[in-house]
């Protein structure tokens, strides 16, 4: 076990460049199933997830060729196998992404239930209901999802409610589906809009991905592609954040501006000076934070991955604020190890009032999610004395080489042994 520790109080500087999106990487590997042809990925990144996802493809019987750095070469001649076990599902809720290309492609799937980040039940029953109207049966058996279809038929569905996994499941579904799928009340994220345009690349028929309706006009098959990855928007602004809350001068280059609207208007308003071009975004600090509300919607509101770290910038803010976070009801997690920290935040169903304090103070804390982790990393870097983060292996999940790209902007951390478990 690893932990990070961090001497706060250095403001960073410099660029950065954003790396691929995990978020786009994972259901474009799961994309791969639909095929027999060869599917190329560039710009993957080198997170935990990606390398669970390597090891459930090759477990259902995909070739992979990942010798070339960023660069992942699948090809799924056959399906040897149509279980996703526990063993890979448990850490990594995306992993369920593999029922709707194993459903249309064999007619066949066991999946684990899924596991992840723990911010809340986050259910997969939208998945469920969706697969079923195509004409699956389901059923739930010992922890498994066991479905099974003669062939998945085009259907018109509306999600009870906006899920970016359960958008993305069903669009793989219908790709190989009898007829037309039509699909409301849909997630729009732009990682939506990539898996729709890769799909379209080979050769499926999705029209209206970025919008809440999306018409899938499903192909007897598919073929093969090469494409890379778009950059990470959550990475992208996490790092602006850490410019911020260490109250320096960074720019993030190689990421999309229009994918990060919501946060640049909300940090400008904080005080920030927000300068986005073509080729990226820099944020640069006054000294100031001024404390402002937000409340988390799905895209292209204020995304709930920004939330922590947002929590962790406010938490230095000139006065008081409250952040209402709409999207998961669990993901507050982060609070109390920040106020080990000295903020002053309390917590009330889905809103968080955060008074800001002139500093934080390093200490001990530990990492509960994906984001979180992130949050206290920024807190970290802020804050004055030494922070330690156990459990990092959350942060793994989702940051490529934070430790090192905080580095290279000025910041002291280090990894180390960790004793504590």
């Amino acid at each position: 076990m690893q932990k990070l520790v961090i001497k706060g109080g250095h403001p960073l500087q410099g660029s950065v460049e954003a790396g691929g999106a995990k978020n786009a990487a994972l259901p474009l590997m799961c994309a791969s199933l639909l095929t027999s042809d060869e599917v190329v990925l560039r710009r993957i990144p080198a997170l935990r997830d990606i390398r669970t996802t390597k090891q459930l493809l090759l477990q259902l019987g995909a070739q992979l060729d990942d010798f070339t750095p960023g660069m992942l070469r699948i090809k799924a001649r056959e399906i040897a196998d149509h279980t996703a076990p526990y063993e890979l599902v448990k850490t990594m809720r995306a992993s369920v992404m593999v029922l709707g290309p194993l459903l249309a492609r064999e007619g066949k799937a066991d999946v684990s239930l899924p596991g992840g980040c723990a911010i809340g039940a986050r259910p997969i029953d939208q998945h469920l209901k969706g697969l079923a109207a195509m004409g699956a049966k389901i059923e739930l058996d010992q922890g498994y999802i066991r479905a099974r279809v003669k062939r998945l038929q085009g259907v018109d569905f509306t999600f009870d409610l906006v899920t970016v996994t359960g958008t993305e499941n069903l669009i793989l579904a219908s790709a190989l589906a009898r007829g037309t799928t039509v699909l409301r009340n849909c997630a729009a994220e732009p990682e939506v809009v990539e898996l729709a345009h890769v799909l379209n690349r080979m050769g499926a028929g999705v029209e209206g991905a970025g919008t809440d309706t999306v018409v899938i006009e499903g192909r007897e098959s598919l073929g093969g592609a090469a494409h890379e990855i778009m950059p990470d928007r959550i990475e992208a602004g996490t790092y602006l954040m850490a410019g911020a809350i260490t109250r320096g001068d960074v720019r993030v280059v190689g990421c999309e501006s229009s994918h990060l609207n919501a946060l640049l208007e909300k940090l400008d308003d904080a005080g920030l000076t927000v300068e986005a071009d073509d080729d990226g975004v820099r944020v640069v600090s006054n000294g100031k934070i001024r404390s402002r509300n937000v409340e988390t919607n799905p895209y292209p509101g204020f995304a709930t991955d920004f939330q922590a770290q947002y929590m962790a910038l406010m938490a230095l803010g000139d006065s008081e604020c409250g952040i209402t976070e709409n999207v998961f009801e669990n993901r507050f997690m982060h609070a109390p190890e920040l106020v080990r920290m000295g903020a002053d935040i309390r917590i009330s169903g889905r809103c968080a009032r955060v008074i800001g304090v002139q500093t934080l103070s390093g200490a001990h804390v530990q990492a509960t999610d994906l984001r979180a982790s992130a949050s206290l990393v920024l807190a970290g870097l802020a804050a004055e004395g030494i922070t330690e983060i156990h459990r990092i292996y959350h942060l793994e999940r989702g940051y490529e080489r934070m430790p090192e790209k905080l580095s290279a902007l000025g910041a002291d951390i280090r990894r180390a042994k960790d004793d504590i478990v």
